[in-house]
């Protein structure tokens, strides 16, 4: 790493955009980007990035407005990603697989002035403001909107000089929308410094080569995107993972990074071709973003060699661990320890602290917290909670302990916690015994409304292929071996769990799945 960026990363602030400057004078040539059969080098990713920014200057776009992007992966997104940074305009990245309802709550709670999308977006999400705003189409597709290319002719002078500051927005996330409306959380341009400057401990840099199979409104994504490209690896970026696509690619451009969400990680495993990849220079792996079986941790670390760590975390921020699991094999049941400079603490239903042995609602405080949920106060304060000192920390909705050795040991979502009888039932706990029938690939237990007991739990399964299941037969085999509070009302087998595009099984959708095939929404 030259002394220039070493540099620029001890300041205790700075901005992404001057470290892709930084990199277009220091590896001009070097591959940045790579996305199929596309490639741009750095010197090309900077003038891309300054040409946007120049077009939305002349569009009249300003620092703190806001430009939506819902579209699939292409380089032509990334720029746009960049060149709004280098313009100081705030991105919100929006999923194209949400509903044409919810995209439109979004857009209108970002108050954009300015939509980029593709064909399939426009074709999924036909009345997108258009009348409001100007809408660019980013693979200059007539029904998107304006053609980009034709766009980027405007950005003829220089964007001119900006001067970020830490609590300025660098980018609106919206939440995966499993509860309801996603929520667009501001996270500010110091939070994103401090991933970049995290980025450094995990070897990311000039000689890294980072595989990333997610896609890009996630926050999973960027977290390691970002400080590929403003630490000066080569980022490979995938449109939709694929499993033998994936693999081909590690193995040609011999990755040296991935982050990947477990779902991925379970049909790598599962591909028959897996161990006939090369991919002993993918020595640093990550996982996030939904739970990560012990088992599936343990079969990657035996059969794929090098570091693994499991991050979790929240968007919002605040929260935040991490489990090496190859260097601690015998906890691959806990999601880790705080990292650097979070703080954890636990919270009773009323707000108290209570100790962390004991366990309660988990709330974080780290350097990379949200500023806020974007126009929406009230939820905001709803997210925080404050110690006796005036800290604030940011609640995770999670249930979890420290064990004796100082890893957190994670339970269920509260809202997914089920009340039946006055007793509290953690899905999780039912779901651990439950996996552990040899028939079992996968399973998902819910609370639905009860006559009887108020809630009771219901079981969704996924058996392994070749595998005959009787649903009573598992039912009987379960309930005899959890607790009376806990047994199955009811246990279903399907095809597959509905999934969120970053691997969050969709409970909400297993009630309404319960509901439809109960007419009275009651057992």
């Amino acid at each position: 790493m030259s002394d220039a960026l070493t540099s620029l990363l001890q300041q205790a602030f700075g901005s992404l955009p001057d470290l892709i400057a930084l990199q277009s004078r220091l590896r001009p040539q070097h591959p940045a980007l790579i996305l199929e059969d596309e490639q741009l080098d750095y010197a090309a990713l900077h003038q891309g990035m300054e040409r946007v920014a120049s077009s939305l200057h002349q569009q009249g776009l300003r620092p703190g407005d806001v430009m939506a992007v819902c579209a699939t992966a292409s380089t032509a997104y990334v720029l746009a990603y960049l060149g709004a940074l280098r313009a100081g305009v705030v991105i919100a990245p929006l999923a194209p697989s949400a509903s044409a309802e919810h995209l439109s709550a979004m857009l209108a709670n970002s108050g954009a002035k300015l939509l980029l999308r593709d064909r399939a977006t426009a074709l999924e999400w036909p009345q997108a403001a258009s009348a409001r705003l100007t809408c660019l189409a980013l693979d200059d597709a007539p029904e998107a909107g304006q053609p980009w290319s034709q766009w980027l002719q405007a950005g003829t002078q220089p964007a001119p000089a900006i001067a970020p500051q830490p609590a300025w927005p660098f980018n609106l996330i919206y939440s995966s929308g499993t509860t309801g409306v996603p929520k667009g959380i501001v996270q500010s341009w110091a939070m994103r410094w401090a991933h970049v400057q995290r980025a450094v401990h995990n070897s990311y840099g000039p000689d890294c080569v980072s595989l990333c199979a997610t896609p890009l409104y996630s926050n999973t994504t960027l977290v390691a995107a970002l400080p590929t490209l403003a630490l000066g690896g080569t980022l490979v970026l995938m449109r939709k993972f694929d499993t033998l696509r994936y693999l081909q690619l590690a193995q040609q451009h011999r990755a040296t990074h991935t982050m990947l969400v477990p779902v991925q990680y379970q049909r790598l495993m599962d591909h028959a071709q897996f161990d006939s990849h090369d991919l002993s220079t993918l020595q640093h792996k990550f996982c996030t973003s939904a739970p990560f079986k012990p088992a599936l941790k343990a079969e990657v670390l035996r059969r794929w060699p090098g570091r693994l760590i499991e991050y979790y975390g929240l968007t919002e921020g605040g929260v935040r661990c991490e489990l090496h699991c190859h260097l601690h094999a015998d906890k691959l049941h806990t999601v880790g320890k705080p990292g650097p400079g979070a703080q954890l603490r636990f919270i009773d239903e009323q707000g108290q602290e209570v100790p962390a042995e004991q366990g309660g609602e988990i709330v974080g405080h780290s350097a990379g917290m949200m500023s806020g949920y974007y126009g929406l106060p009230e939820k905001t304060r709803e997210a925080e909670w404050w110690d006796a000192q005036g800290l604030r920390f940011i609640r995770s909705g999670d249930v979890g302990r420290i064990d004796a050795d100082g890893f957190l040991v994670l339970g269920d979502r509260m809202k997914d916690m089920i009340i039946t009888g006055g007793f509290n039932v953690y899905p999780s706990d039912i779901e651990s015994v439950l996996q552990q029938h040899p028939g079992v690939r996968e399973c998902a237990v819910i609370g639905v409304p009860s006559r009887a007991w108020g809630e009771t739990p219901v079981a969704y399964v996924v058996a392994h292929a070749q595998q005959d299941l009787a649903p009573e037969q598992l039912q009987d085999w379960l309930n005899a071996r959890i607790g009376k509070t806990q047994r199955l009302a009811a246990l279903h087998l399907t095809d597959q769990l509905p999934r969120s595009e970053i691997g969050k099984v969709l409970k909400r959708e297993l009630r309404q799945q319960f509901l439809n095939s109960h007419p009275s929404g009651t057992l």
